[in-house]
Formats: C-alpha cells, structure tokens, sequence
C-alpha cells in the first residue's frame, strides 16, 4: 500500500471530495485545502510528497501556490489540475517546476495513473541519486586500495548514472592524473566546472593541475 503524503488543494468542495475518495482505498494520506493560503500554512506543520492543486481559486491561486512552495520546499512534487481553456496556465505551471497537469474532467483512474506517474519518477530519482552515490563511494574505496583502473570503471558507471553532477567528473580526473594522464585529467576538471562552476574541488584540481603539472592529487 502507499504511504505518500497528498495535498489536494481545490476551492470547490466536490473536486476535493471526488479526489480524497478516489486516492482513500490506495493508501494514500490525504489532506485538502481550500485555496493557496491554507495550503502554505499546511505546508508550515507538515511535509509532503506531492502537491494536487487547482490553477484557478480565489486569493492565492495555483500558480502562485506553485511559485512560492518550489522555492521553500524543493522536494514537494507538484501536479496542476487543469480546467477547460487553462492548458495555457498548465504549460506556464510546468515551466514553475510542476511536474504534470491532468484537465478536468477526469475519471478516477485518470487521476491515480497521474498521480502514480508523478510519484513514481520522483522515486525512481531517489534511487539513481542513491545509486550515484553508492557508485562513486565503491570508487573511492578502490582507489584508497590502490586499485585504480577498477575506480575508473566504478567512477564511469557513476557517470552513466547522472552525467549532468560534477563529482565523478572530478573524480575521474584525479584518478587520471594519479596515473599519469595529465590531458584527460584537465579535460574532465573542466567538464566538472562547466556542470557547476561553483564546485570548488573541481576548481583547485584545475588550478593545481594546471600552474604545477607535476602535482599529483593525493588519493
């Protein structure tokens, strides 16, 4: 049975009611809301997996619900619901940070296969953020045995993993330049910076690699 934390957020009764019923019998906790307001003081109290709101509601309306919970609480997953001749606003939540929309009217099973998607592709995030780490961490352990060529094929798998996170570029080339290549070593410091300038490791290796090519990193 699932166990995620679900606010439905919607300024009409019957749409909050319709939802909690069609999520109740697959283990989902729910609680609703009656516009933005509610919601961020909810917010405040507890933490949740995914957020269900309406785009258009009195006071704070969905949009600016979105824009304000993305900012303070990274995690939450958003899914938009959408009335007839709102996809326009839908398409702007999504460049917000909501994940999906569903367009009213939808069926029961509409909204749960919805809402598996979203919850889904956030765990399955979870677990390759998890895996990177656990890759790069086999890694680091082979290179403190001296075992460099199987760090390098553990720091590629992390690669493959998430190619878009600086650290097992980083990784690879203090590995590269403990082995002596200096080139490739330099090339994947850069890649490290180009994903995220402000990664400091990344920044001292190419400094250091760079001003004294005979200074090996210590592993």
């Amino acid at each position: 049975m699932a166990s995620e934390k679900i606010l439905v957020v919607d300024d009409q009764k019957n749409i909050r009611l319709t939802i909690a019923q069609a999520l109740d019998p697959l283990g989902y906790e729910v609680r609703t809301a009656v516009n933005g307001e509610e919601a961020l003081r909810y917010l405040e109290a507890e933490n949740y997996d995914l957020i269900l709101t309406d785009l258009q509601m009195p006071g704070i309306g969905g949009l600016e619900l979105l824009e304000r919970a993305v900012k303070l609480y990274p995690d939450i997953q958003f899914l938009v619901i959408s009335a007839h001749g709102t996809v326009d606003n839908a398409v702007e939540a999504m460049k917000l940070g909501a994940v999906d929309f569903i367009q009213k009217p939808f069926t029961p099973r509409e909204l749960r296969d919805a809402i598996d998607r979203v919850l889904s592709r956030r765990n399955s995030e979870t677990e390759q953020e998890s895996n990177y780490e656990s890759t790069l961490d086999i890694a680091k352990h082979n290179a403190s045995k001296r075992e460099f060529q199987r760090a390098i094929e553990s720091v590629k798998q992390a690669v493959a993993l998430d190619p878009s996170r600086p650290e097992a570029f980083n990784f690879l080339g203090e590995l590269q330049e403990v082995l002596g290549e200096q080139s490739e070593a330099l090339k994947n410091y850069r890649v490290a910076l180009d994903l995220d300038p402000t990664y400091q490791l990344a920044q001292e290796n190419l400094s250091r690699a760079t001003r004294s090519p005979s200074s090996r990193p210590s592993l």
